[in-house]
């Protein structure tokens, strides 16, 4: 008997969760171990779909490096990368867009329609749904000297999310579940960094919450504790300071643009974690790092 009052004070537990966020975007960066593990893949495809019974509005996006790398080297393509990009030609970003739009992505929606959800896959394509342009990578050459330019192929930024396009699929009861792939002024093809997209993504429709799936448990200090909630002025610092490095970088960079742009609390959480998303929202400790104005 006493489990199954712990099974109902859980449930208890997630209630004012629930009241707060029913109705209101979450939007999550999808990847890392919780892409490859096939038990994390259906926990997160489980809890995706159980947020949006519970009145919540999830939109996920997804990376899909791993994948894309793997396919490339089948193909006797080499990958070079600058400041952690994968420099895209156009043979290579037609291998993106078949890996990342095609595959990665359908996977994704099988698994959630599967868990009884109402998925739909989406590129930046659909409805010029994520508009970019050719990103300019620079590179220090020294104190003295210029940065070099570095031309690193179809690696884009966002220019605009088209936000009407979500909002009639959130509207309609569906998932969107979007490739970061995005689409020039010429119709051409983009590779965008995922993280990015789901900062803007959740910038354009003032989410929530924005999540960020990783391997790691989240930010920590000098001694590997978990900090559980930086404010942006905390985070801020700790960049400056060099204390945040690595791929840590860009994912607090992220959150914290997407504060600025109305996003109501970024998390950067451990995706290897079953469970992780509803573990974030609907406790009161969370299992990452939250990141708050």
């Amino acid at each position: 008997m006493e489990e199954w009052v712990e099974k109902a004070r859980v449930l208890i537990e997630a209630l004012p969760y629930i009241q707060t966020f029913c109705g209101k975007t979450v939007v999550i960066k999808y990847g890392g171990h919780a892409m490859v593990n096939d038990h994390l893949k259906k926990s997160f495809a489980q809890d995706v779909v159980l947020m949006r019974y519970i009145g919540l509005r999830p939109i996920v996006i997804h990376g899909g490096g791993p994948q894309i790398g793997e396919v490339l080297k089948r193909m006797g393509i080499q990958s070079t990368f600058v400041q952690g990009l994968r420099v895209t030609d156009s043979e290579t970003m037609n291998v993106v867009e078949m890996v990342l739009g095609g595959k990665v992505n359908k996977e994704i929606v099988t698994l959630i329609n599967q868990s009884g959800g109402r998925a739909v896959g989406l590129g930046g394509k659909d409805g010029r749904l994520l508009q970019a342009r050719k990103m300019h990578v620079y590179q220090s050459r020294g104190e003295d000297l210029p940065p070099e330019i570095i031309d690193a192929g179809m690696i884009a930024e966002i220019t605009a999310v088209d936000a009407a396009v979500l909002k009639a699929l959130e509207d309609s009861q569906f998932i969107p579940v979007i490739a970061p792939i995005g689409v020039g002024a010429e119709g051409e093809s983009y590779n965008i960094n995922a993280d990015l997209v789901a900062g803007a993504v959740a910038g354009a429709l003032k989410a929530a919450k924005l999540i960020l799936l990783t391997d790691v448990p989240g930010v920590l200090d000098k001694d590997g504790k978990l900090f559980q909630s930086l404010t942006t002025e905390q985070a801020g610092k700790m960049l400056s300071d060099g204390f945040i490095t690595g791929g840590m970088i860009p994912k607090v960079n992220c959150c914290l643009k997407a504060l600025t742009e109305g996003v109501e609390k970024a998390h950067i959480i451990d995706g290897r974690i079953e469970h992780a998303v509803l573990l974030e929202i609907f406790t009161q400790s969370g299992v990452g790092t939250q990141v708050i104005p």
